[in-house]
């Protein structure tokens, strides 16, 4: 009789901050392991899978670890989820039921050690649901707390932190009492230099009504962000719909009202001199864009700041932005580009995407190009490199990996060009390693001699000044350690180098036996899972392989003799 595979216990620890206080991940881990030790076995303690989030709110269910977790429960034989505490997997309700049902289906149970819960029992699924319903109370409770909280500190108009917008400063002026405690207040100052750079982009966008022409024209005349960097689209429209800038005016408080926010402020207060302050305005999720919420939403104040935009040229703004987003939809066009994400101008370090033309080759593809982002948007004034033929570049990349991959000697002394400097640095690292181990035993036997001596004496200066002796060897030898233990984490990813440069050689060689079945999309998660960049330098390109320590490139890229279609689109 076949035997059937014993099942597996799982650990699963969530924390929403990286400390180690209080309820840690290892913790959790810890007091997991003995419940499932003293009610399955030690065993079973031991052999226990554990998967960790640490980092990550219970809000929902979009947390690496978790979403492996539940992969694998459809693979492997799952006995049991075990957590610490119930919050640890979800605070939503809604999760939580889903969760318990699906695992239900798959007779798999599920423990919450802290609240003794287990639902392998009737009593126990029903007390688990009851426990999740205060816990999404509690969760709920607290987000109406923090609402009530911020219309409160709205009623001072002042700013609360966070990212200045262009054109002020954060100034600290006073101290407001607030919920019965006194908070230090902050309000908007203006800086007149980025000032007159936001009434130009109102400016420009309301003579163009195109945020590309804005684009163009701030990136022609090299006007930068606060931090130095090119604007965007995205950092243009972040400027022109941010009702910071808004004077509080009678245009203003019209448009605010029939938007239905929720506004603390009278009309008197609308002068016509102070800007708008918004709270609550965006909704900020980890691991995700932010997004503009509903003006239902806003709790909205008028602020201690100088406005700068009169309202009737802000609505009219918001107007054509909603204008231009409604005609932004345009039909996919068919893109066999492989290279996008990967390549990069070698003169300005720009992107390159994929343009393409109505033209098709002889097979019938379309004939595309690569250009840099930077040359396009600048209307070729602030890069102006040729751009790359891409159907020639993509052929020639997949002919390069090919030749790899069936000249076995070439790729072995490819790799172990790549390999080499690893090594290296290997060496390198158990020398220290050795000389630290010395170095620690050497000064943690002086410490022993110096505690004999202590023992020894009877007191007196010089026993303070042994003391302080003692002192400074253990600090020493304590920062030996974390260095040893940091080279030992190098070391042993070292280890797996050989494995990996494996996995690749493999991994090459499956493809390029297999690429003209694959379909685009197919070849372009390949290329990206072994390549970290293409460097195209308006001749040529290198392309480099793999990452970091591990990285290796690629001979460079020209046109066959054969075959004299020229790399740059820009070439006659």
């Amino acid at each position: 009789m076949k035997k059937q595979p014993a099942k597996q216990y799982v650990i699963y620890s969530r924390k929403s901050k990286f400390t180690g206080k209080g309820e840690s991940i290892e913790n959790q881990i810890e007091l997991c392991r003995q419940y499932i030790a003293s009610h399955y076995g030690a065993e079973q303690a031991e052999n226990a899978l554990v998967y960790e989030d640490e980092g990550f709110s219970g809000g929902n269910l979009e947390r690496p670890e978790f979403k492996k977790m539940m992969r694998d429960s459809h693979e492997m034989q799952f006995a049991a989820i075990v957590v610490y505490r119930l919050d640890r997997i979800s605070r939503n309700i809604g999760d939580f039921a889903k969760l318990i049902e699906d695992l239900g289906e798959r007779q798999i149970d599920f423990i919450s050690i802290r609240e003794q819960f287990d639902t392998s029992s009737p009593m126990g699924r029903a007390m688990m649901y009851i426990a999740s319903v205060f816990s999404q109370l509690e969760r709920e409770t607290i987000a109406e707390r923090i609402r009530d909280n911020m219309q409160e500190l709205a009623k001072t108009g002042r700013w609360l932190g966070g990212t200045t917008p262009t054109g002020y400063q954060s100034v600290g002026v006073s101290k407001v009492t607030v919920d019965g405690k006194s908070r230090k207040a902050f309000q908007l100052e203006p800086i007149q230099e980025e000032i007159s750079l936001v009434q130009l982009i109102y400016d420009k966008f309301l003579e163009t009504g195109s945020l590309t022409k804005v684009d163009q024209f701030l990136l022609e005349h090299q006007y930068t962000t606060k931090r130095g960097k090119q604007f965007t689209r995205f950092a243009i429209k972040a400027i022109l719909s941010n009702p910071v800038y808004m004077i509080a005016d009678e245009e203003a408080y019209n448009y605010l009202t029939e938007n239905h926010v929720d506004l603390f402020a009278d009309r008197s207060d609308f002068d016509g001199k102070c800007g708008i302050m918004a709270y609550n305005r965006t909704l900020q999720r980890a691991g995700k864009a932010n997004q503009t919420r509903p003006m239902e939403e806003w709790i909205v104040s008028v602020g201690k700041h100088p406005g700068v935009i009169p309202g009737s040229q802000w609505v009219q703004v918001q107007l054509m932005l909603e204008g231009n987003r409604s005609k932004n939809y345009r039909h996919p066009r068919s893109n066999v580009a492989l290279l996008s994400g990967l390549l990069v101008c070698g003169k300005c370090g720009d992107y390159m995407r994929p343009k393409m033309t109505s033209r098709v080759t002889a097979d019938g593809e379309p004939v595309y190009s690569y250009m840099c982002t930077t040359k396009e948007r600048s209307r070729r004034k602030c890069c102006d490199i040729k751009n790359a033929n891409g159907n020639m570049l993509d052929m020639k990349l997949i002919e390069e990996i090919k030749k790899l991959a069936d000249d076995k000697a070439l790729f072995a002394q490819f790799l172990s060009q790549t390999r080499k400097s690893i090594s290296g640095n290997r060496d390198g690292y158990d020398a220290e390693m050795a000389s630290l181990k010395q170095k620690i035993n050497e000064n943690e036997n002086s410490i022993k001699a110096l505690v004999n001596t202590i023992a020894k004496g009877t007191g007196g200066a010089a026993e303070q000044y042994i003391m302080e002796q003692i002192e400074t060897l253990h600090s020493s030898v304590n920062a030996m350690k974390e260095r040893y233990a940091e080279l030992e984490k190098l070391t042993t990813q070292h280890r797996f180098a050989n494995q990996e440069f494996a996995f690749y050689q493999q991994m090459i060689e499956s493809f390029a036996a297999s690429i003209d079945q694959c379909t685009v999309e197919e070849k372009r998660r390949f290329l990206k899972s072994i390549i970290r960049k293409i460097v195209w330098d308006g001749e040529n390109v290198t392309v480099y392989l793999f990452a970091h320590d591990g990285e290796a490139v690629l001979p460079e890229a020209k046109p066959s003799e054969e075959n004299e279609v020229p790399f740059s689109a820009d070439s006659k």
